[in-house]
């Protein structure tokens, strides 16, 4: 699933990145990487237990009108964590031209991906737009993070974008199991709203597929309905079972009060992946 290049916007620059990952010699090993500008691929780990891969953008970000496609490929029996250097900033955008990104991941035969970014900055008047799509085997697992902050809170950009959307696609041996969208847009209605996002300053989807990880989005699910609900928490979290995973919502008054919980709800990354990605990150 990639932007067509008939639609690609006439603003800003079309971007490229591939990964595929394959086992060799019994290990997870990048076999074939590459990035076009605006976007960077950077691989600290490209052959062990696991291959770590970050994103990185020149400039720190997107500016009006950059379009941007991700392939991704693992190879049966591999394992990948895929990252962004630090937070995404989609930057002030006056004439409207939409930053657009799209991610198409492929997840052979006992393989697994754990895709956790950094989450989104939309600074004001931007236009963010992103499509990530998963085709699992049916051996496969997939963890997927996807979270965006209300914008440079600390200068007064609250909520303060033009458009913001999001859209997740997974697919089990061909047969689509989820499918995510979010669209948050003040033409609905004033984002800042206490109807809306309230008091909340970040919000996260966290996305657990395919039955090799069956046992863990049980526990996510039963953890987080053991959970007290506060009247007027600065934290709320909300969790559903899929047929094969889990879905689960955070929204928090701060990026850190989100980021420690994710990183504790999944803490068992760090037994799949032979160490833990957010021990020096967050």
């Amino acid at each position: 699933m990639t932007w067509p290049l008939e639609k690609a916007p006439l603003h800003g620059s079309l971007g490229r990145a591939c990964l595929e990952v394959d086992l060799v010699a019994g290990q997870s090993s990048v076999t074939r990487a590459w990035a076009v500008n605006p976007i960077k691929l950077l691989t600290p780990r490209s052959r062990g237990p696991s291959v770590w891969t970050y994103t990185s953008n020149f400039g720190g970000g997107f500016v009006a009108g950059d379009c941007v496609n991700v392939d991704i490929r693992l190879g049966a029996g591999t394992r990948c964590f895929f990252g962004s250097q630090a937070s995404t900033k989609v930057y002030r955008n006056p004439e409207l031209h939409p930053c657009r990104y799209s991610l198409r991941a492929e997840v052979g035969a006992a393989a697994l991906l754990i895709l956790a970014p950094d989450p989104i900055q939309c600074f004001a008047d931007s236009i963010y737009e992103q499509r990530q799509e998963f085709h699992l085997d049916t051996s496969a697992g997939l963890v997927l993070v996807d979270w965006l902050s209300a914008g440079r809170t600390a200068r007064g950009e609250r909520w303060a974008f033009r458009r913001f959307e999001s859209r997740n696609e997974v697919f089990i041996g061909g047969d689509r199991l989820l499918l995510d969208s979010l669209r948050l847009d003040p033409d609905d209605g004033p984002i800042a709203a206490a109807y809306r996002m309230g008091r909340f300053n970040c919000l996260a989807t966290v996305v657990l597929a395919g039955a090799s990880l069956g046992d863990q989005a049980a526990r996510l699910v039963e953890s987080v309905a053991s959970e007290p609900l506060e009247r007027h928490s600065s934290l709320v979290a909300s969790a559903s079972s899929l047929g094969q995973g889990a879905v689960l919502r955070f929204a928090g008054t701060s990026v850190e009060q989100v980021t420690a919980l994710i990183a504790r709800h999944l803490s068992f990354v760090r037994d799949l992946l032979d160490d833990d990605p957010w021990a020096r990150k967050w």
